[in-house]
């Protein structure tokens, strides 16, 4: 049987602190800023955990299985 592979996609945007939570950066940031007011950019600089079950989904996608 062959080794299972971990999805590259996802593993390029999203990652699993030590603790087993899913952190994954605001969209929104890429351009258009200057119609942003301050308050909602400083908001798009920190990045966000996942929750619930899409958190579970995202685990097994990484690890390969």
């Amino acid at each position: 049987m062959p080794k299972l592979k971990n999805h590259k996609g996802l593993s390029a945007r999203v990652r699993v602190t030590r603790r087993g939570k899913v952190v994954r950066r605001k969209c929104g940031k890429s351009h258009l800023m200057s119609t942003k007011n301050a308050k909602r950019r400083r908001g798009l600089r920190r990045p966000t955990s996942v929750g619930g079950r899409i958190a579970k989904t995202i685990i097994r996608a990484l690890s390969g299985g």
